[in-house]
This record gives C-alpha cells, sequence and structure tokens, in this order.
C-alpha cells in the first residue's frame, strides 16, 4: 500500500523519556516536584516548568540519570514545537516528510541538549560499571539514544545516522527487557523501529534487516500496545504513535478515540485538540 512506502527515520524511541514505576503519569501527586510531574509538565507543553522540575530531581537525586536525560527531552520536545515538527501531517504524508527542509535549531538549546545528555551518560555508565544488570542505568541509556536518534534525524535530517542511534536504542531496551519484561516502557524502543522501518518498500527493508535493524510491522504495534497500555511515563507518547499509526491506516475513529483521552488528560496542549477537530466527522 502507498501510506507503507515510507516512513520517519527520526519519529523514534524519542520521548523516548522514562521508567517504569507502579502508578501512571496521571496519578502523580498534585504539586510533587518529581519526575511524575516534569513529565506531565512536557507533555502540556509547559517546557520552562518542566526544566524546573528536572533540574530540583538532579540537585536532590545526583546519581539519578534519568533527572538529565529528562531535562534533555524537555529541550528536545520544546525545538520540535517551536520549529512544529510535532505537526501530525508531517508523519502521515510521506511526501511531506521526505520534502522537508534541514531546520535551525537554537545553538543555546543544542548545547544544553548535550550537556544533559553527557551528564546522563556519565552516571549511567558509573553504575554500569558497578553492576552490568542495572535496569535504571540501562534504560537511561534507551532515553539518551532515542533523543539523539530524533535530534539528528528530525532537526539535522540525517535519517541513516538517526537510524544508528535507534537501532541501539532498541538493542539496549532488549537487553533490559530480558533482565525485566514488566518494564513496559522499554518496549517502545523496540516498538518504533519496527514499525516505522517496516513502512519501507520491501528492496528496503531487506537491506536494513542486513544491517540489524526490525521492520516487522505487527511486531511494532504489538509492543506499541504494551507500553500504551502498561507503560508509565511513555504511555502517553505511545498512544500518541498509535494515534498516527491508525491515521495512516485511515482509521480516524481509532485515532479519534486516542487523541480525544490525550486532550483530556493533557488539556494544555493545543496539538491534541487541533488533530481532534481535524478529523471529527
Amino acid at each position: 500500500m502507498a501510506m507503507r512506502q515510507r516512513a520517519s527515520v527520526g519519529f523514534v524511541a524519542i520521548l523516548v523519556c522514562l521508567l517504569p514505576v507502579p502508578s501512571s503519569v496521571a496519578s502523580s501527586a498534585a504539586g510533587a516536584l518529581d519526575l511524575d510531574t516534569g513529565y506531565r509538565q512536557m507533555y502540556d507543553l509547559n517546557f520552562s516548568g518542566a526544566h524546573q522540575t528536572f533540574a530540583q530531581w538532579e540537585t536532590q537525586h545526583p546519581d539519578d540519570p534519568l533527572g538529565p536525560v529528562s531535562n534533555a527531552a524537555a529541550y528536545l520536545f520544546a525545538e520540535f514545537n517551536r520549529l512544529k515538527i510535532l505537526e501530525f501531517d508531517l508523519f502521515t504524508q510521506d511526501q511531506k516528510f521526505e520534502s522537508r527542509p534541514k531546520l535551525s535549531p537554537e545553538a543555546d538549546v543544542r548545547a544544553a541538549f548535550d550537556n544533559e545528555l553527557s551528564k546522563a551518560d556519565r552516571i549511567a555508565t558509573a553504575q554500569l560499571s558497578r553492576n552490568p544488570h542495572d535496569a535504571h542505568a540501562l534504560f537511561a541509556q534507551v532515553l539518551a539514544d532515542g533523543l539523539r536518534g530524533d535530534y539528528t534525524a528530525l532537526i539535522e535530517k540525517r535519517d541513516l545516522a538517526g537510524l544508528s542511534y535507534i537501532k541501539s536504542a532498541r538493542g539496549i531496551a532488549e537487553k533490559l527487557l530480558a533482565l525485566d519484561p514488566t518494564y513496559y516502557d522499554a518496549y517502545l524502543a523496540v516498538g518504533t523501529e519496527n514499525y516505522l522501518l517496516s513502512l519501507k518498500p520491501a528492496p528496503v527493508r531487506w537491506i536494513l534487516r542486513l544491517g540489524g535493524a526490525q521492520t516487522n510491522r505487527d511486531e511494532g504495534l504489538s509492543k506499541l500496545h504494551l507500553t500504551a497500555d502498561k507503560g508509565h511515563y511513555l504511555a502517553p507518547y505511545a498512544r500518541l504513535l498509535l494515534a498516527v499509526a491508525a491515521l495512516r491506516e485511515k482509521d480516524r475513529n481509532t485515532a479519534r478515540i486516542l487523541l480525544s483521552g490525550l486532550w483530556h488528560e493533557f488539556p494544555d496542549n493545543a496539538l491534541y485538540k487541533k488533530e481532534l477537530d481535524r478529523i471529527q466527522p
């Protein structure tokens, strides 16, 4: 089918951003300055608030790599919002994605983004040197590679370089899931690579598989559903990806259900309402 011909290599793991814990993002205590609060602020496009929350978490938890990698996510998605990268048409219309221009990011934002990722790398590497099975540190590495892949592909328009980060994120996620299959946010990295690359033409998929990439559409959607249904920080992001997938398949009813839920959960994010209005009957 034509709508499966090409896909954004960069529409990836990113916001890839997070760590599974028993409650959902929506259940964080009101006003509590923790990672839950920061992710809620980020999903609601309150990036200044998210930066403040994540910075406070970093100060209070200097040995937690999720603090800086989460702050890096806030920098990245603020740039995505400023540059209008999150518009749905870019990911549902292949021609529009292929003809997208190389963008001009803010240099200070790029420096802050790289600094936070470097900080997360140092903390995670130190933890893994003490315990190679540290799930917390492994997930921080998944997030960091996913964020780098998104920046490289969606802002710098270097799709092949972005793919290398995506493959790395997926490989680390699989290692983490072998240790703990209930780390549901990590399934997003596996699901994203499989689904997005499944949209490539058959000869391209064959070449990608030779290079170690995974291109199974059904596997991809299955893993995205796991994160959407059972994930923690990444559950809303997985639902957004599934809404995009539904629109690509011309399933507007499913897309409306997903977007309606996201809009009611994050009412300050005008993107959800805009896209929901666009596909109303």
